[in-house]
């Protein structure tokens, strides 16, 4: 009995100093059995779920839908004025006008003349058709256009100056009462040729829609130049200067 107890006492003391030696080990020793702890995030807001990309990433993204706006918008620009001076007087390499030179598609320059055939003021006919063979300058007019008044004398000048060389200067008067013309061209000492043309039809025909507007026809019936109105003796040169070739027309 003894032996046997003494047995089983060491085997107690022994199974005790073992379970404190393991105690001290496990106590020692890290904790293997949890999970290794995981990197914390940088901050709360990384933690949080994606937020969708902001309105502006999303202003830059490339659109995939479809443009409905045409490439180019359509021109809303005026009709270009080139070739066209301050006072609205159309310039080619013509004869200047009033502020310019004329224009081809405003005087008709190189083109037969319109037909021209009115009442002659104080009795008879003027048929541009029956001065072929001549330089012919038409000038439509009104009494009330103050520019007239003060380009029918130097017109008459001109008359003067050049008829031996045939030059034949017209006034016509655009719709207005012969009455009225007769005391008009009276007032200025003016003995032109003057037609009267009552119903507007040869200012419709030759375009003389802006009074007063000037018309140089050579012998062949040709327009050769044209001006819009106020204008003054140089200009009236450079005109006649188109329809007497050979001339030395002076201002």
């Amino acid at each position: 009995m003894g032996g046997k107890t003494a047995i089983a006492a060491g085997l107690v003391l022994g199974t005790l100093a073992g379970a404190g030696v393991l105690a001290a080990v496990l106590y020692l020793a890290p904790d293997v059995t949890a999970p290794a702890p995981t990197q914390a995030p940088a901050s709360e807001e990384a933690a949080q779920p994606s937020a969708p990309p902001s309105a502006e990433a999303a202003t830059t993204a490339p659109s995939t839908a479809p443009s409905t706006a045409p490439s180019t918008a359509p021109s809303t620009a005026a009709p270009s004025t080139q070739g066209v001076t301050g006072s609205g007087s159309p310039t080619t390499s013509g004869s200047p006008g009033a502020s310019g030179a004329s224009t081809t598609g405003l005087f008709g320059v190189g083109e037969p003349a319109p037909a021209l055939v009115v009442p002659q003021l104080g009795g008879g006919t003027i048929d541009l058709a029956t001065l072929r063979g001549k330089p012919v300058w038409v000038n439509f007019m009104a009494t009330w256009c103050l520019p007239c008044r003060d380009e029918l004398p130097l017109m008459a000048g001109f008359a003067v100056r050049y008829q031996e060389q045939g030059l034949v200067v017209l006034a016509i008067d655009i719709r207005e009462d012969d009455a009225a013309v007769k005391a008009f061209m009276s007032s200025l000492g003016i003995t032109l040729p003057t037609g009267l043309d009552r119903d507007g039809a040869a200012q419709a025909a030759w375009g003389a829609l802006a009074l007063p507007v000037h018309f140089w026809v050579d012998k062949d019936g040709i327009v050769r130049d044209g001006a819009l109105g106020g204008i003054g003796p140089d200009i009236m040169a450079r005109g006649l200067g188109s329809i007497l070739p050979g001339v030395d027309v002076t201002p």
